[in-house]
């Protein structure tokens, strides 16, 4: 049998893998169901800071993974919209009136159009899910919206998520 330090170590790693599986799996249905460029999992590793740990791409070309965002545009004002639960649908960045560096942020991901919604637990924002267009301009649809908000939802509950 082994040592409880051990033992504590293996369920860590067995929690770990368990809660990496059901990201990723996440990420690629939704990725899949609406036929998205990228659908990307941003963790806050830090008061409003985070970066991209998960990704499922369409192409390889499109892969941002561990990127981080724009911290001078994420400021408390918009991470508390995110707490109080926003979700952000922008059919065409160059059309929707966004601050010039998120603006530019996102063309730097060679996004066209983006959606994102928050992954809320009781301690408040953990993350956030995103679906990217990167080859056109691209009009969410509802039934898109709410699959987005079933996966941020069955992530947030997940233990090791909920818990974190």
């Amino acid at each position: 049998m082994p040592d409880s330090s051990l033992q504590t170590i293996f369920d860590r790693l067995s929690r770990d893998l368990a809660r990496d599986k059901l990201i990723q799996t996440t990420t690629d249905q939704l990725r899949q169901s609406m036929n998205a460029d990228r659908l990307v999992l941003y963790y806050f590793y830090y008061k409003w800071s985070g970066r991209v740990t998960f990704e499922s791409l369409s192409d390889k070309r499109f892969s941002i993974l561990g990127s981080s965002g724009p911290d001078e545009c994420f400021n408390g004002e918009y991470a508390k919209l995110y707490e109080d639960g926003r979700i952000r649908a922008i059919t065409n960045i160059e059309a929707e009136p966004i601050q010039s560096c998120h603006r530019d942020f996102l063309r730097g991901l060679q996004v066209k159009a983006n959606l994102v919604v928050p992954i809320l637990t009781e301690r408040g924002l953990w993350g956030l899910l995103v679906a990217h267009q990167c080859q056109s301009i691209y009009h969410w649809q509802l039934a898109e919206i709410d699959a987005m908000l079933a996966g941020a939802h069955q992530l947030a509950t997940f233990p090791s998520i909920r818990d974190s």
